[in-house]
């Protein structure tokens, strides 16, 4: 297999993890409360990340004042976008909110364009539009279809958008793996204090398997993307990251019994058609830039 053959298949079993990680966790929530949920698994992962840190031999904590500012508010977006997701997993099917999700590299396109330094084309714009007219045919704003949750997800896709403008700034020599150590632990502090307002439930041996399978697919996701962005051409990899919808689709049909209905799935094909156009023409822009230079 080629290098580029193997970090797409890297990133399939990464983007694979993290949809079967949502499906055990959705699973888990029919009987604990969110706050439980988010300690019990925030602990697992935390535990595995640093035991992970430790084998690859990575520095896990940022060197200055200025480094650990960037870190925490990096990890606050993620902390708060990892809340609104679970509240939407509770509520709402789990293909339903995965495609939703499948917007944020058109969100992340638009927010650079808005407040980095990074020019996007009329194409780009485009195919942002034509993608924002498919995420209305999957939340269907003022009809039946539009689901409970909906509303969660959407603030999660603006978090998580946040999420990856702040990364854009966060200085070359912080360690990757002080930002994913330092977001676990703040979702497990968070849970923590969440848990003042909710009664915590005895976990059955069945629930704790669910939440370490869940971590270990956590620690899979994180792995895999790792491996992938060292083995393949970034702008070839990106595009794998869609291979997560078809799992959570599966997931949703063998373990819920549920199925997107047909404009939830028009407009998943159209978001994810968008976000692929928009992949394929920064690829061709960078390649233009670097014979330029």
């Amino acid at each position: 297999m080629t290098s580029n053959q193997m970090g797409a298949l890297y990133m399939v079993i990464a983007m694979s993890a993290y949809s079967i990680n949502d499906a055990l966790v959705k699973l888990v929530g029919v009987d604990l409360p969110l706050s439980q949920i988010m300690v019990m698994r925030g602990v697992l992962a935390s535990v595995l990340l640093l035991v992970l840190a430790r084998f690859m031999g990575e520095q896990f904590l940022p060197k200055s004042r200025r480094d650990w500012g960037f870190v925490l508010l990096r990890a606050s977006c993620e902390i708060a976008a990892t809340y609104f997701f679970l509240n939407a997993l509770f509520l709402m099917p789990i293909a339903n909110a995965a495609a939703i999700m499948q917007a944020i590299p058109l969100t992340v396109t638009l927010a650079a364009a808005l407040f980095l330094p990074e020019h996007v084309g009329w194409r780009r714009v485009c195919a942002i539009l034509v993608g924002f007219l498919g995420m209305l045919l999957i939340v269907q704003p003022g009809t039946d279809g539009f689901a409970e949750g909906t509303g969660y997800v959407l603030i999660t896709v603006v978090l998580v958008t946040s999420r990856d403008i702040v990364t854009r700034y966060v200085p070359a020599g912080v360690p990757s793996m002080s930002m994913a150590v330092t977001t676990a632990v703040g979702v497990t502090l968070f849970g923590l204090v969440l848990s003042s307002s909710e009664s915590w439930v005895p976990p059955t041996p069945t629930h704790t398997a669910l939440l370490v399978g869940a971590s270990v697919m956590i620690l899979i996701g994180y792995l895999f993307v790792i491996l992938s962005m060292r083995a393949g051409d970034a702008s070839f990899t990106a595009g794998f990251r869609y291979t997560g919808l078809l799992v959570a689709l599966i997931a949703g049909l063998l373990l819920f019994d549920q199925w997107p209905d047909a404009l939830t799935l028009l407009g998943a094909a159209i978001v994810v058609g968008a976000g692929l156009f928009t992949l394929v023409r920064e690829n061709q822009l960078r390649k233009r830039a670097k014979l330029r230079n």
